[in-house]
């Protein structure tokens, strides 16, 4: 079943240019040249129920604007999108209580209250029934372990806690579909686990549909099996995060670690091409289909290895290059 449906959507805003300075101003009242830029420039995709998807670009890419049409806070320029079968830019009642958005740098708390105290609010937002908010709130706030800060006011929560409680206050109404715009930003790296590890298991579980944009690519490793990239508001890639990783990066990484005295570089240069290099540590960029004969004839060699590890290119390295050949 297809949960969400876009296509060839499109996104314009207008702006105006001002000469600089007093008399720049002055002038502007009377006119003042309108500009327009493109922030999403015709894209198209589908998402299933229940999937899991990235949703990847540099900033001023048009990801942010793409959840706001997703969500019906932005009506688009051009083109057709359907969330659960509704067109959000409806603003149906029965649309809104199907969807939440969580953005990384807004806060839907109230900041000089409790957060149990937003929690009602948004019960009532929701037209829950006593029963079942009772239920979703002790099973979340289980799932969090946010008990103890329950009573406390929101400003004086650690950015960790408040984030815990975003999430909180958005999934009350068993959403069906969940936007994240930047869920980790800002959390130090316990915290970043934390909140992953509780995205993972809430869309195992709930079988939710949700779309992540995160600038943590240990977001998307951890959590995306498919990707959707946006750069400069088009979409260069969609597919399996696996299949971009074989695409962009024809090579892995062979490091391989020595033991004793360690090597010198001219004893391993003949084995491929080096990446970093130490006496006791050598890193090499080697072709796929050569990566398993290069770690035999090292181990087959006089060279005193000790260890040697098989790994992909880093997911920043290969979404930067593909940035970098799009700009």
């Amino acid at each position: 079943m297809t949960d969400i449906e876009v296509k060839n959507l499109s996104r314009t805003y207008e702006y105006y240019r001002k000469q600089q300075g007093l008399l720049g101003s002055f002038k502007s009242l009377f006119h003042r040249e309108k500009l327009y830029a493109e922030a999403v420039k015709n894209i198209s995709f589908s998402i299933e129920s229940g999937e899991l998807i990235g949703f990847l670009g540099p900033n001023g890419a048009g990801k942010t604007t793409t959840l706001k049409m997703l969500s019906g806070i932005l009506h688009p320029t051009n083109g057709e999108v359907k969330v659960l079968g509704h067109i959000p830019s409806q603003r149906e009642k029965i649309y809104q209580k199907q969807f939440a958005l969580v953005m990384g740098q807004k806060n839907q708390l109230i900041q000089d209250l409790p957060a149990i105290e937003t929690f009602v609010v948004n019960k009532e937002i929701y037209e829950i029934p006593d029963k079942e908010f009772q239920e979703n709130l002790e099973e979340l706030v289980n799932l969090f372990d946010i008990k103890n800060i329950l009573d406390i006011q929101v400003r004086k929560l650690s950015l960790g806690q408040r984030m815990k409680c975003e999430l909180v206050a958005a999934l009350l109404h068993k959403p069906k579909v969940l936007f994240l715009d930047e869920p980790t930003i800002g959390l130090d790296v316990v915290a970043q686990k934390n909140i992953r590890d509780f995205i993972k298991k809430y869309n195992r579980e709930k079988k939710t549909t949700i779309i992540l944009t995160s600038h943590y690519m240990e977001d998307i490793k951890e959590l995306c099996q498919r990707v959707i990239i946006i750069n400069l508001g088009k979409i260069i890639y969609d597919g399996k995060l696996d299949d971009l990783i074989k695409k962009y990066a024809p090579h892995k990484l062979l490091k391989v670690v020595f033991n004793g005295n360690g090597v010198r570089r001219e004893e391993v240069e003949k084995f491929g091409e080096i990446d970093e290099f130490n006496p006791y540590v050598c890193t090499f960029k080697t072709n796929r289909s050569e990566a398993k004969n290069t770690a035999v004839a090292l181990l087959s060699s006089n060279l005193p290895v000790d260890d040697i590890i098989i790994d992909e290119v880093d997911i920043d390295d290969v979404v930067r290059k593909i940035f970098t050949s799009q700009s």
